[in-house]
């Protein structure tokens, strides 16, 4: 069989589209309401957090069908490039296929055009990528991604929010999504200063996770018995750094030592 690679843009996403539209999963002309669907794995809450120097983005690492859990240890939060990363909510599948094909797509961006793009062109890449999802999205698989980078223009962190149109929003602190988004951002309104640095974002990331976790059923804290921390990774001038799971550990352990004290 011939196939055509003369294709010269520089979108990967549109390579496949063009040439190889098999290699995409594709919802048109199923007919089903989300309620007909078994539950599937669902990944929630991520949420985003500016500081000076930088910024981090964190996930916990439970999974849920329903009302069950399905996994415990999944990965949310995932390095796109050198100097960014995403962090995804929604049907786990769909949000791993989401992760992976963005990396793709910013490496054949790189490797065609020689140069990497702006932070912007980032976030904007991910919004026609969510828009493609959008008619699975209508069938119940949603897929929400929050999005951060380093922008040495304005040497700074940014946070790029998304709904399920490809809609993109830049925040100018913190964001979080997922089934106990709501509550961590509520933890964080309070909590934060932009005057913090690195420790200070951590422990306030945790805190708002915990709180989410608390208050909703989808939303892990962390498991000292099993040893399950959240994913915690920075983005700063020096590229993205995975924050040790010893450190997450300790911070945890102080929280709710506090909390006990205070209770």
């Amino acid at each position: 069989m011939f196939l055509d690679l003369s294709y010269t843009g520089s979108s990967f996403c549109d390579l496949l589209t063009e040439r190889f539209p098999f290699l995409l999963t594709k919802w048109e002309g199923l007919q089903f309401s989300p309620n007909e669907i078994t539950p599937l794995p669902t990944g929630t809450t991520v949420l985003a957090l500016k500081y000076q120097g930088g910024v981090i983005v964190v996930g916990d690492r439970q999974a849920t069908e329903g009302t069950m859990i399905s996994a415990r240890r999944i990965e949310k939060v995932f390095k796109a490039d050198e100097r960014s990363a995403i962090a995804i909510a929604g049907v786990a599948g769909p949000c791993l296929e989401l992760a992976r094909l963005f990396q793709t797509e910013l490496q054949h961006y790189e490797k065609l055009e020689g140069v990497e793009l702006s932070t912007e062109g980032k976030a904007n890449k991910l919004g026609q990528m969510v828009k493609m999802n959008f008619p699975m999205a209508l069938q119940g698989l949603v897929v929400i991604p929050i999005f951060v980078g380093y922008d040495f223009k304005r040497a700074e962190g940014k946070i790029y929010k998304y709904d399920v149109t490809g809609g993109r929003y830049e925040e100018a602190e913190y964001y979080a999504t997922g089934s106990g988004g709501g509550h961590a951002r509520a933890t964080m309104k309070k909590r934060y200063r932009p005057e913090i640095d690195e420790e200070a974002a951590i422990h306030t990331a945790l805190e708002a996770l915990y709180d989410a976790a608390e208050e909703d059923i989808g939303t892990a804290g962390p498991d000292f018995v099993r040893g399950i921390f959240p994913t915690i990774k920075t983005v700063t001038v020096r590229g993205i750094v995975d924050v040790e799971e010893t450190q997450v550990r300790a911070v945890s352990e102080n929280m709710v030592e506090n909390r006990r004290r205070n209770h």
